[in-house]
């Protein structure tokens, strides 16, 4: 269903309160990125504990030849993470005003 225009505006001041900052994520996957809170804090939960598993196993086990794998393999993924944030916030950002179009669309009768 087409929305009409106030309630595309109301869609779009919604999504400005709701939507996560890119500026935030960075500033998270920078200093915090050890324990996966940029994907955390952008709603990709699994591949958060995933990064936190991976370096702290690596951390744990840098002693064996296996940590340095470990944490290599997290480096790279931290490294790709700083391209991948602005998709991850854009889709981020889809999801929501679908979600909220929908709501305000099925509040109103339309």
């Amino acid at each position: 269903m087409a929305l009409t225009v106030q309630q595309q505006q109301l869609v779009e001041q919604r999504l400005a309160n709701e939507v996560r900052s890119s500026g935030l994520a960075y500033i998270l996957w920078f200093f915090l990125g050890a324990f996966g809170a940029h994907r955390f804090y952008l709603g990709r939960v699994g591949s958060g504990v995933a990064m936190l598993v991976l370096f702290w196993l690596g951390v744990f086990t840098f002693w064996l030849i296996i940590g340095s794998v470990f944490l290599l393999a997290y480096g790279v993924w931290w490294l790709v993470d700083a391209f991948l944030i602005p998709g991850m916030v854009d889709t981020d950002r889809r999801l929501k005003r679908t979600q909220i179009a929908n709501e305000i669309s099925a509040t109103s009768g339309s």
